[in-house]
């Protein structure tokens, strides 16, 4: 395959300068030339080249000073060095430099062709994978766990804390919480975020099979074992294994995990052959882990194993007033993908997604939004809109801050904090994000409504009208 590109050739002799450029435009390269390395680098600040071909020995500045430059100010473009005193010396000084590759005088125009057509496709393949990486940390990045509650700010501080760090991570919450996403997101922002995250989900795979995928096996260790395979603890080295829903492990497979765990090492099924691993362990579950281990199912050293750094994950009902946010980025995410305009929710229909129990969680709200952005006709949401299961729990509950005293207390302050909050994003849903109406509503000055949305967090509310344009 070939690229469009720009190509600089920096020659002092004019008809090797003139034969190169000829046999580059032949393959279709946009060349320009330059007679020195002067000449050459004002071509490169005046305009955007994607690979630079120079003469190692220039008058004025030599092609090792052109590297050089390129090397520190424009690092995405490649360069070849062409020489007529080619050693084996010059040749690895040019390439410890940063030249993708060398070629000595008289050149071959075929090897030429197939020199710059190789840097190109390592530079399409490099950007690729920036581009990748740039993709994946937006999608994952911290910025992605959406809410300024109490208890996913804890959460929040603690993951940023040991993302960066080797240590075992276990990860608690009930399903749909959105453990899977904060896994990635500790991958991702850590030293092993270039390297490969493997998801296993313990649940999901029969017990019979999940030792195989889990450490491989060697060609014949069973019936069916016609070749070697690799498994997943292997295909994470370097990188990150996610055990999800680890407490539906069995017993004997716990064992092996323990080991893991302390060593790094196994062995493949039917192998005898000890592999190490470089490896992370991120393991998730929604199970009581001390209540499995008083019962005999859970391996309690393993349990403690595991237990490096506890993260909690908190349900949706313990984050209530994340949920006009969570609500408001879904809308916003679905309508964009959709190609609609964006959907926003009654005040009334906020109301019953407040007093709803989310046993889905997370997961269960996402679901919501979509089926709402491709099923609700207007760009408003009503209780109409709503199945019935939500219509139902706002009739049975009531308002939502008729919440009832818990047996254990709480704490005022925090309660109060947190009836403000709402009254002021119920405002803002009312107003569309526009604080002075909003201010209106709550029958407070704007300066005052600006200063409490500091105090809580909410400077940044979405304005759903300007986030995706409405389509004609």
């Amino acid at each position: 395959m070939k690229y469009h590109a720009a190509i600089l050739v920096i020659e002092d002799e004019r008809s090797q300068r003139e034969a190169l450029q000829e046999i580059l435009a032949q393959e279709g390269y946009e060349v320009e030339t330059a007679p020195d390395g002067e000449t050459g680098l004002l071509r490169i600040r005046e305009q955007p080249f994607d690979l630079v071909v120079t003469d190692l020995a220039l008058p004025g500045l030599g092609g090792m000073d052109v590297l050089k430059y390129l090397v520190r100010h424009h690092p995405g473009c490649l360069c070849i060095i062409i020489t007529g005193f080619a050693t084996i010396k010059t040749s690895v000084a040019a390439m410890r430099l940063g030249a993708y590759d060398y070629l000595a005088k008289p050149v071959d125009p075929q090897e030429l062709r197939l020199v710059v057509k190789r840097a190109l496709e390592h530079r399409h393949l490099r950007q690729e994978n920036l581009e990748l990486k740039k993709q994946l940390h937006r999608r994952f990045g911290f910025a992605n766990i959406i809410g300024t509650s109490e208890a996913i700010t804890q959460t929040f501080d603690l993951i940023r804390k040991v993302a960066d760090t080797d240590s075992t991570v276990l990860l608690l919450g009930e399903s749909g919480t959105g453990k899977e996403l904060i896994a990635k997101a500790i991958h991702y922002n850590s030293h092993r975020g270039q390297g490969p995250l493997i998801p296993v989900n313990c649940a999901a795979i029969p017990e019979e099979l999940l030792e195989s995928e889990l450490f491989g096996h060697e060609r014949g260790a069973f019936t069916h074992a016609v070749r070697t395979r690799i498994g997943r603890f292997e295909m994470a080295s370097g990188g990150t294994i996610f055990l999800d829903e680890i407490a539906d492990m069995s017993p004997s497979l716990q064992v092996k995990i323990l080991r893991v765990l302390q060593d790094r090492a196994f062995e493949r099924i039917g192998g005898v052959k000890t592999i190490r691993v470089d490896i992370r362990v991120v393991a998730a579950t929604n199970q009581d882990l001390e209540e499995l281990v008083r019962q005999g199912r859970f391996r309690e050293d393993l349990y403690y194993r595991l237990m490096v750094i506890p993260i909690r994950v908190p349900p949706l009902r313990e984050r209530r007033s994340d949920i006009p946010l969570l609500a408001s980025n879904f809308l916003q995410e679905f309508s964009r993908k959709k190609k609609v305009p964006v959907k926003r929710l009654s005040p009334q229909a906020l109301d019953c997604l407040l007093n709803y129990p989310w046993p889905g969680n997370v997961r269960e709200l996402e679901n919501l939004m979509e089926r709402l952005v491709i099923l609700c006709e207007s760009e408003q949401v009503e209780v109409r809109d709503l199945p019935e299961r939500f219509r139902r729990a706002a009739a049975d509950k009531g308002p939502a801050a008729d919440e009832e005293f818990p047996e254990q207390g709480l704490d005022l302050t925090q309660a109060v904090q947190a009836f403000e909050r709402n009254l002021i994003l119920k405002a803002l849903q009312r107003s569309q994000g526009v604080k002075s109406k909003a201010a209106q509503l709550l029958r407070l000055n704007r300066t005052t409504l600006l200063e409490k949305m500091k105090k809580q967090h909410l400077s940044a509310f979405p304005h759903p009208s300007r986030t995706v344009p409405k389509q004609p």
